[in-house]
C-alpha cells in the first residue's frame, strides 16, 4: 500500500508519518494485516509536481493539511476549502478512487460557540467538496471532526491551551486559568493514531452529530476517534502541577493504564527540558552504606534501593501489618526472617547472579547480611505503603 500524507509535517502529520514507518519497517507489529509500501510525505515544502506525482500513486489518502491561525482571516479559505479542491482536482486527473480521510474540526459544526468562527467555516467548505466528490466519483471519504488535539510534539502558545499549560509548568513559566471549571473534550494523539489506522484497514468509526456532540452511528456520515476524555481546566493544571512537583515529593498519583492521567503525565514529560529529565534522590548515608527512596505512589506502597557495604548487617526490625518484597540486584547476601515469639529462623541466600524477590512477612524480625568482604550488596525494596514518620510500624528487634 502507498499512502499520502497531506500536512505530514503538522502535529498529528508527524505522529501518524512515525507510526506508519514503524508498521512499514516491522517494528510495530500489532497490525499484520497492513502492508505499507511507501509514505508520500506533502508538507508545506512540496511542490506541485511532487503533489501530482503522489496523488497518481496513492492507494490511500490522509488529508491532514490546513491552517488554524492565520495572519490573514483570508487564508483560512485558501488553506482549509482551496488545497482541499487542488487535491481532490489532481486525483480526478489520475482517476485515482483511492480512499480519502479529511481532518475537519469540532468548529465545522457551527453550532454553539462555534457559530461565528471563521475557521468551522472554512473547514465545512472542505468538508462539503469531499462529500461532493465521493458522490460524483463513487470515492470512499471520511470525514473526521477533532475536537481539542493533546499530546507529544503539540505546538506550545499556539492553539492548545493544555499544550501552553504542559510546556510552562515543565519549565517553571507562569500560567493563566480564567475560568477553572471550563470543561474541555481531549483527543490524545496516540487514540487518534490508532483511528487512523482503523481507518486505513476499513474499520473506521461512524457518527452523527448532535449540535457539537457526538453521536456514535455506525451509518453516519462523518467519522470519529471514539476515545476522548472530559476534563476541567482546574483539574489539569492540577494534576500537571502533581506531575512538576514528584521529583521533590517521589509521589506519583495514580495513572491506571488507558486512563486520562496517564495520557496527560505522558504528554506533560514530553516537554521536560534537559535539565529536569535526570534529577538527584536523597541518598542517607552512613559507615554501614546507604539507603534511598526512589518513588512513593499514593496507593501502591513505595520502591527503595538499599546498598550495604562488606560485611554489614542492617534491618533487625519488624512490623505489625506492614510487608515488603527484597530483591538483590547485585552482590551476595543472607536474609533472615524469625516470626516475633519464637526461636524459628527462616534464612535464604541471595545474589545478583540470580534475582529472586523475598517476602518480608509482617510480625517477623528480619535482617539483610552481606555476606562478601569486598563487594556491596545492592538489594531493592518495596514496601506495600510509603513510610510515614507518625506511624512507622518499625520496631526493632534483632533475629
Amino acid at each position: 500500500m502507498k499512502i499520502l500524507v497531506a500536512g505530514a509535517g503538522g502535529f498529528v502529520g508527524k505522529n501518524l508519518v512515525e507510526n506508519l514507518k514503524n508498521i512499514r519497517d516491522g517494528k510495530n507489529r500489532t497490525r499484520p494485516g497492513l502492508r505499507i509500501e511507501e509514505i508520500y510525505e506533502y508538507t508545506r515544502a512540496s511542490t506541485r509536481e511532487e503533489l501530482d506525482a503522489y496523488c497518481a500513486q496513492a492507494d490511500f489518502v490522509f488529508h491532514l493539511a490546513g491552517v488554524n491561525r492565520p495572519k490573514d482571516p483570508r487564508e483560512f479559505r485558501k488553506g482549509n476549502r482551496d488545497f482541499t479542491a487542488t487535491l481532490l482536482e489532481t486525483l480526478k486527473k489520475h482517476d485515482n478512487r483511492a480512499p480519502v480521510m479529511l481532518a475537519s474540526s469540532i468548529q465545522a459544526t457551527l453550532q454553539g460557540r462555534f457559530g461565528d468562527s471563521e475557521y468551522g467555516r472554512s473547514k465545512k467548505a472542505g468538508e462539503e467538496l469531499l462529500f461532493q466528490y465521493g458522490q460524483e466519483t463513487g470515492t470512499k471519504v471520511l470525514v473526521y471532526r477533532f475536537p481539542n488535539l493533546v499530546g507529544k510534539w503539540v505546538r506550545p502558545n499556539y492553539n492548545s491551551a493544555v499544550g501552553t499549560f504542559c510546556h510552562n509548568i515543565a519549565n517553571d513559566l507562569p500560567i493563566t486559568v480564567s475560568d477553572p471549571s471550563v470543561e474541555l473534550e481531549l483527543l490524545f494523539i496516540d487514540d487518534l493514531v490508532e483511528e487512523l489506522l482503523d481507518a486505513l484497514e476499513g474499520r473506521e468509526h461512524h457518527c452523527e452529530f448532535a449540535g457539537v456532540e457526538t453521536v456514535l452511528r455506525p451509518d453516519g456520515r462523518y467519522c470519529t476517534a471514539p476515545v476522548t476524555h472530559r476534563a476541567t481546566l482546574g483539574r489539569i493544571v492540577e494534576l500537571l502541577h502533581t506531575f512538576h512537583d514528584q521529583p521533590k515529593t517521589l509521589v506519583m498519583p495514580e495513572i491506571p493504564a488507558c486512563s486520562f492521567e496517564k495520557k496527560l503525565y505522558s504528554m506533560y514529560l514530553s516537554y521536560l527540558p534537559k535539565e529536569k529529565v535526570a534529577f538527584p534522590l536523597k541518598m542517607n548515608v552512613d559507615e554501614r552504606g546507604s539507603f534511598t527512596e526512589l518513588l512513593k505512589t499514593e496507593k501502591c506502597g513505595q520502591f527503595s534501593v538499599n546498598i550495604s557495604k562488606p560485611g554489614i548487617t542492617k534491618g533487625q526490625h519488624w512490623h505489625n501489618s506492614k510487608w515488603e518484597f527484597f530483591i538483590v540486584v547485585s552482590g551476595h547476601g543472607l536474609i533472615q526472617e524469625r516470626k516475633i515469639g519464637t526461636d524459628e529462623v527462616l534464612e535464604f541466600e541471595v545474589s545478583g547472579k540470580k534475582i529472586e524477590a523475598v517476602h518480608m512477612l509482617p510480625g517477623y524480625t528480619h535482617n539483610i547480611i552481606n555476606l562478601s568482604e569486598t563487594e556491596n550488596l545492592v538489594t531493592v525494596m518495596w514496601a506495600n505503603e510509603p513510610f510515614d514518620p507518625a506511624r512507622p510500624d518499625t520496631f526493632a528487634e534483632p533475629v
